[in-house]
């Protein structure tokens, strides 16, 4: 159950609190806290912290559903005066990390506290073992009501998460953010692969640079622009679309679905505006000519295929792989999948394109009426 969404701050009542073995802390279920990341909550879940409902299972495809699971980009806000915050989390699969992704990406938390009008990183939870890892996130804080936000994992699920701050401290839901979210769509690299932690992926550092809720729908391997996630994504009241399949695409499957993604999507959200991202440039790609084939051919397809649709479309807005990774080679953990650096050049490129789209919306305003967190603004 999820504390109602308000405009003003509301304080968690301590009864609801329990002590856990060998902790001074009093621990609340992190499930009461306003989230932000997820279209779709409630009765709609199989699970709490799933990102698609559960009738869609069998209208996409099994791996989709799968990563589905995953928690990538949901965010758990709230405020404290606690001068320590423990995290106690329970993951889905047994898998705590990847040969190229650590642990702290994959299965950890990732906490920013807010510093003026400025989020800025605070404290990782390592998981060590696996289902559930149990870690003081931060001690010593200055006394004083702050304001935090937690990410889940990347590439996990979380079947449960519970905050421990000290007895007497004040744990609040605090006030919702004043905008839609901005849906992110695509591949790996959308989901987080390879940030070593889960607030370093793209989606959530457009995030915090833009002051706007993100909805992380990347889905590993598997983000190929099926007509049901155009139709799923939909649902979505947004501020605004990333749309960045492209490396999970071949050629045939760009000529193939980007238009009628691209026409789906926009038929059920006809004012909102929709950025189209080609595929990142491969870093060996300089002197590997594969990799240089791999992308080259499906890029040049997309800016034909996008052409009349940016003549006729005012809304739509077109990135250029160029500008995403740099020139120099360093931005990524395999060529491919972007390091943290890489995921910031990523954000430095897309903001302000996003920035100025939020800015020609129906409401003008980087995403308009007061997004109430907790629940989507769907259907």
């Amino acid at each position: 159950m999820s504390v109602p969404r308000t405009s003003s701050p509301q304080d968690l009542d301590p009864n609801f609190a329990v002590s856990q073995p060998g902790s001074e802390l009093l621990w609340y279920d992190g499930l009461r806290l306003p989230r932000t990341g997820q279209g779709w909550r409630g009765e709609e879940l199989e699970r709490p912290l799933d990102r698609l409902p559960a009738r869609s299972r069998d209208l996409i495809p099994a791996a989709v559903w799968s990563l589905s699971r995953h928690s990538a980009g949901i965010e758990v806000r709230f405020a404290t005066d606690a001068r320590e915050i423990g995290a106690r989390w329970t993951v889905l699969n047994p898998g705590l990390a990847m040969d190229h992704m650590p642990a702290t990406g994959v299965s950890g938390l990732d906490l920013y506290g807010l510093d003026g009008e400025t989020w800025r990183f605070l404290a990782v939870g390592r998981p060590t073992q696996t289902p559930t890892n149990q870690v003081k996130l931060i001690a010593d804080l200055p006394p004083g009501m702050r304001e935090y936000r937690l990410y889940l994992p990347l590439y996990n699920g979380v079947e449960s998460l519970s905050l421990g701050i000290p007895k007497g401290a004040t744990l609040q839901a605090p006030a919702a953010i004043p905008a839609l979210p901005v849906v992110c769509y695509g591949t790996s690299i959308v989901q987080g692969g390879c940030a070593s932690r889960p607030g370093m992926a793209y989606p959530a550092l457009l995030g915090r640079r833009l002051g706007v809720p993100t909805f992380n729908l990347g889905f590993s391997g598997n983000g190929k622009a099926e007509l049901e996630l155009a139709r799923l994504l939909g649902e979505i009241e947004a501020s605004a679309y990333v749309i960045d399949p492209l490396p999970n695409l071949t050629e045939e499957l760009v000529a193939e679905r980007i238009v009628p993604f691209l026409g789906a999507l926009r038929g059920r959200r006809p004012g909102v505006p929709i950025l189209l991202v080609e595929n990142t440039c491969y870093q060996q790609s300089w002197l590997a000519l594969g990799k240089l084939n791999a992308r080259t051919p499906k890029n040049d397809l997309l800016r034909r295929l996008a052409a009349p649709l940016l003549s006729s479309d005012p809304l739509l807005s077109y990135v250029a792989s160029e500008t995403l990774l740099g020139e120099d080679g360093e931005a990524t953990v395999d060529g491919c999948h972007p390091t943290d650096l890489g995921f910031s050049r990523m954000a430095d490129a897309l903001a302000p394109v996003l920035e100025k789209a939020l800015g020609q919306g129906p409401r003008g305003d980087k995403g308009g009426k007061m997004a109430e967190e907790g629940n989507a603004k769907s259907r």
